[in-house]
């Protein structure tokens, strides 16, 4: 499925004959749509990317909009299963899960930079997708402001407000993605070596931010 499809590819860096033609389709858009944008990318290119016939994409898609649906939908559960694995291999600290969260949600756009454009398409969706996306992420939101909230209660991680918290560690990621001209312009670049500079000033400063 879709899992297998990201975990052996690096989230749609290519596609296999052997994977089933929908995952085909999702993995070549998230390919696509991160590098160039929906908007940029029509049916007739993915299916040329995938190697079938446009009525093969249309489908297991009716339109772009369910394709782009699709891949939300694929993007946001493997987010969850990249993040449900961190946590649960992670030592139980609080600073040590949160830094692990990190490295996982980071690994795939340091193999594929051209993801990062999968978070400038987001801030561009309509309505409708929009909702669909927060609805689909919101358990993940949750999870992570009720741990904040218990691991402060406990003392293991420094008071503070759990949900501007969490805010600024998303508006780091969207911000690559959205602002690259404002990071350009002090020096970083969008490749895997900035993106690996980036991850670990993240990393540092919440490590920082949450001692208690």
């Amino acid at each position: 499925g879709v899992r297998e499809l990201f975990t052996r590819t690096g989230w749609g860096c290519g596609v296999s004959a052997v994977t089933p033609t929908r995952d085909r389709i999702i993995g070549s858009a998230v390919d696509l749509f991160g590098r160039r944008g929906v908007d940029a990318v029509s049916l007739d290119e993915i299916a040329r990317d995938v190697g079938v016939r446009k009525q093969t994409v249309l489908y297991w898609f009716a339109s772009k909009d369910a394709l782009v649906d699709g891949v939300l939908d694929a993007v946001s559960d493997e987010m969850s299963v990249v993040i449900d694995a961190a946590v649960r291999a992670a030592p139980d600290d609080p600073l040590e899960r949160i830094d692990a969260v990190v490295r996982a949600v980071f690994r795939p756009a340091v193999r594929r930079p051209a993801l990062l454009g999968l978070f400038r398409e987001v801030s561009r969706l309509d309505a409708a997708q929009a909702d669909r996306l927060r609805v689909r992420i919101q358990p993940l939101v949750d999870d992570a402001l009720i741990y904040l909230a218990k691991e402060m209660e406990a003392g293991r991680l420094r008071r503070g407000d759990p949900g501007l918290i969490a805010a600024l560690g998303y508006a780091t990621l969207t911000g690559i993605a959205t602002e690259p001209e404002a990071l350009r312009a002090v020096g970083w670049t969008v490749d895997a070596a900035g993106l690996r500079r980036l991850r670990d000033e993240l990393r540092s400063f919440l490590r920082a931010a949450l001692a208690p």
